[in-house]
């Protein structure tokens, strides 16, 4: 798909006129449904959205492809994404025999301010995510977030009073609670998927540590490995823990100890030497590094071998 420059929304008043919708009972926060959208009757151009606000929607009945990070996703059987403020969503829009149904809530940061929420919502992942993966959901995960959100609905409908920011808070929480279980559900059902990425993921370190210029290029970084599997490295650290109880970093530096133990055992090179072609500035740390990985120095290691 054709990237275009994002069209920004900076409040829940303007998405709501660009929806079509009548004005939001809230400045500051919405819940409403796809069936109440005004679309033209005409399909609709592509889009490219940036905004400035969370934006979590569940949406089912849609035709065409929503890109969404790197993936292309129908939504024939209904999934729940996550938009943090600054991310950009893309794809074409409905036609005019879709049967949009799901629903979408905005949340602008403001309106989390001196609540429980305003921190904590940095620790969901799924809305921390440079590329984001959205959430396929059983019928069963559907039904339990969509009461959720129509207890939301019924708080947002009713007359605004001080408990009311509260009562929502404690719901949109609820919500996101729930979804960090499902994700966490997706990552070991999706194994197909997965098991690619890891595979994708050990070639990429395999390759990296079989070049000659580790001296020059230094250790990869976790970003350097992030942004070549097109995850975000909040992202990828969340999926290999939960597949192989391990970080990025864990798995960057096993990879650096396999290679160090070859090159102890098969060359004459020092360990100074060593250390300094797989890419460490100084000694002592590859030292650490290899006795807290293998509870043997380096040339107690090598010595193993005489």
């Amino acid at each position: 798909m054709k990237k275009t420059s994002p069209t920004r929304i900076k409040t829940i008043t303007e998405a709501h006129r660009i929806f079509g919708l009548p004005k939001p009972e809230h400045p500051l926060i919405s819940v409403f449904d796809y069936a109440s959208l005004q679309l033209p009757s005409t399909q609709v151009a592509e889009f490219s959205l940036l905004f400035d606000f969370y934006y979590i929607s569940l949406k089912k009945g849609f035709s065409n492809k929503l890109y969404y990070g790197q993936q292309t996703y129908d939504f024939d059987e209904g999934v729940l994404y996550f938009v943090a403020p600054n991310q950009i969503l893309r794809g074409a829009g409905a036609s005019a025999d879709d049967d949009l149904s799901g629903w979408i809530i905005c949340i602008h940061p403001d309106f989390l301010w001196g609540t429980s929420l305003a921190n904590k919502i940095k620790k969901y992942d799924y809305f921390d995510y440079t590329v984001n993966e959205a959430l396929f959901l059983s019928d069963k995960e559907k039904t339990i977030l969509n009461g959720i959100v129509e207890k939301i609905k019924d708080e947002y409908h009713a007359n605004i009073d001080k408990f009311s920011q509260d009562i929502i808070i404690s719901h949109v929480e609820t919500l996101l609670n729930y979804s960090e279980r499902f994700y966490q559900r997706q990552f070991i059902t999706r194994k197909i998927t997965n098991h690619q990425l890891l595979d994708r993921f050990e070639k990429l370190l395999a390759d990296y540590f079989s070049h000659d210029d580790l001296a020059t290029r230094g250790l990869p970084t976790v970003q350097y490995i992030s942004d070549n599997l097109n995850l975000s490295p909040t992202y990828l650290r969340s999926l290999l823990k939960t597949l192989t109880g391990q970080t990025t970093q864990q798995h960057i530096h096993d990879k650096l100890i396999e290679k160090a133990k070859e090159k102890l055992s098969t060359t004459r090179l020092s360990v100074s030497e060593i250390a300094y072609e797989l890419g460490f500035e100084h000694l002592p740390s590859f030292s650490k590094l290899f006795k807290a990985k293998t509870n043997q120095s380096p040339l107690e290691f090598r010595a193993s071998f005489n």
